[in-house]
């Protein structure tokens, strides 16, 4: 008679059977929503939300999860929290109040790899960043703007005005060539006088080739593993490398031209001279990191800012009727006998109301640049989880129907007509409700129609608020200005006598947000007007010979 042993697993196989049970535990927990965080769509194991996130178009998608989820939603990606501050208060109390813990910036593998940790604008707050930073805000400050930056602005805006004479359909490079011009003058001490010219387009060269389809974590920050795929299955990477390599030639060839002029001996009104007279502001950077610096200022001041003329130009040729309202200012200010000039701004509000108007519209990073918590937080009983992606979503924020504007997808500078100053004026206001309104103003909105919380996150808020805003505003006034003083801007026809209108939703994407080429026409209002421009435009190339 035979009796059967009972199975028996050895403590060796129990042990590795515990190891494998734990492990598929926390895989399928990996992508939950964690009790206590703001709520969010649905997740699914291990991805959490990765899979809900398009290639293109996030800017809309936090657009309708905001209005369905609210004032805070979380997104998981994998095992990261992502928090979207869709709520004017929340950014207010959160970045703005404690920016100490929410000046961070998110750990992400494909930025490291495109900028080598050499870009304040995704540094963590270190002393690097800190010495960049301070550096950035003094020379980009509104009175040294005014001092050192004015002349170049007005002559150069001044050279746009006299190309798009000349060759209007060329418009869009011809916006592209000013704005980077302007940006070199400043930084480089050197000028574009063509778009073909290496001062004339190297931000564009620089930032060709960046990867950043969009700023939110790559999936390789959630799954490390992905770090050690081999280059044939990472595209990403190859891009990654390529991109870095495309900006560092760049401004390293922007170096070289700098340091050829030094050692001859010439020093110009600009910043990279200031900093490489000074071994205290250079500190302890090295020339790689200078240069970048250096590129880095550029590209803050010159893609962005085309891209938001361009966006004003297209609205303002869709929506031709605040062009009248605004020239019917100019012509009282100006007549035919001068261009207008920034002093002229109290005396011109509406042409600052088509700058608001244009930045809330479409704003050039619709997404901002995101923050990290740098420890955990907890607001209205939910938890902001230590290093979890923060976001201001400006372009969910700017078109939310449901929670802060009437009719939001409309071009409407008049939501703007009691908000006489700078946006950057409004900015820190503690009133978050009416970030971009004057404190004087406010009780006349009932005499307004159409208009909801009239304000704008376009440069971002708290600590990390766009240094550059100061000299975006004011090249952006001064284009618009000189723009509607000057020209009417007509839609095309076709053959037929249809009008050819710009598609409102064909934008490039990426961190930064900008038309694609599109057709206006650029009618000159008169004869004055153009021998105006030709007499100030020869002025004006005088002026820009010491940055040739």
């Amino acid at each position: 008679m035979s009796s059967e042993m009972p199975f028996r697993l050895s403590p060796t196989a129990i042990a590795v059977l515990a190891v494998i049970s734990f492990a598929a535990y926390k895989l399928l927990s990996m992508g939950k929503r964690e009790k206590g965080l703001p709520p969010g769509p649905p997740t699914i194991p291990i991805l959490g939300n990765l899979h809900q996130i398009p290639l293109t178009g996030l800017h809309a998608k936090f657009l309708q999860w905001g209005e369905t989820y609210g004032g805070i939603f979380s997104l998981k990606m994998g095992s990261g929290t992502m928090i979207v501050l869709f709520d004017r208060k929340a950014v207010h109390d959160l970045v703005d109040k404690k920016g100490v813990i929410y000046s961070e910036r998110p750990k992400n593998h494909v930025a490291d790899i495109v900028t080598h940790g050499d870009s304040f604008a995704f540094m963590d707050n270190t002393a690097l960043y800190r010495e960049q930073r301070k550096i950035a805000s003094h020379n980009l400050s509104p009175r040294i703007l005014d001092e050192r930056a004015s002349e170049i602005q007005d002559a150069e805006i001044s050279v746009l005005m006299r190309d798009l004479v000349k060759t209007p359909d060329e418009f869009y490079h011809h916006v592209m060539r000013t704005t980077c011009s302007i940006s070199c003058s400043m930084v480089w001490g050197h000028r574009g006088a063509t778009f073909e010219s290496f001062f004339g387009r190297c931000v564009y060269d620089a930032m060709d080739s960046r990867v950043f389809r969009t700023w939110s974590k790559s999936p390789v920050d959630e799954f490390p593993f992905l770090k050690y795929l081999p280059g044939f299955i990472s595209p990403w990477r190859q891009r990654a490398v390529k991109s870095y390599t495309a900006m560092d030639n760049t401004w390293a060839a922007a170096r070289v031209y700098c340091d050829k002029r030094r050692n001859q001996g010439e020093r110009r009104v600009c910043i990279a001279d200031r900093l490489l007279d000074d071994p205290k502001q250079a500190g302890k950077m090295t020339d790689k990191q200078i240069n970048h610096f250096l590129g880095v200022l550029v590209e803050g001041g010159a893609d962005t800012t085309s891209s938001a003329v361009l966006t004003m130009i297209a609205c303002l040729a869709r929506n031709p009727e605040h062009q009248v309202i605004a020239q019917k200012e100019l012509d009282a200010v100006c007549g035919t006998t001068r261009m207008p000039v920034w002093t002229d701004f109290n005396d011109l509000p509406y042409i600052n109301c088509i700058v608001k108007e244009g930045l809330r519209w479409h704003p050039v990073l619709p997404l901002g640049v995101p923050h990290r918590v740098a420890k955990d937080d907890w607001y209205q009983g939910m938890l902001i989880p230590k290093d979890a992606t923060v976001v201001i979503p400006s372009y969910a924020i700017h078109r939310s129907e449901k929670f802060n504007y009437k009719t939001p997808d409309e071009f409407n500078p008049q939501r703007y007509l009691n908000h006489p100053r700078l946006a950057s004026d409004y900015a820190g206001s503690p009133d978050f409700n009416n970030r971009d309104k004057s404190p004087l103003s406010i009780q006349n909105d009932a005499k307004l129609t159409n208009v909801g919380f009239e304000h704008h996150y376009g440069y971002g808020a708290g600590r990390r608020i766009c240094p550059g805003m100061h000299l975006a505003e004011r090249t952006q006034w001064r284009a618009i200005a000189k723009l509607l003083w000057a020209f009417t801007i007509e839609l095309p026809v076709d053959a037929a006598g249809n009008k050819i209108i710009p598609d409102p939703e064909a934008y490039k994407e990426g961190i930064a947000h900008g038309p694609l080429p599109y057709q206006v026409v650029f009618k000159p209002r008169s004869q004055e007007h153009v021998d105006i421009i030709m007499e100030d435009c020869e002025q004006s190339l005088k002026t820009l010979q010491q940055w040739e």
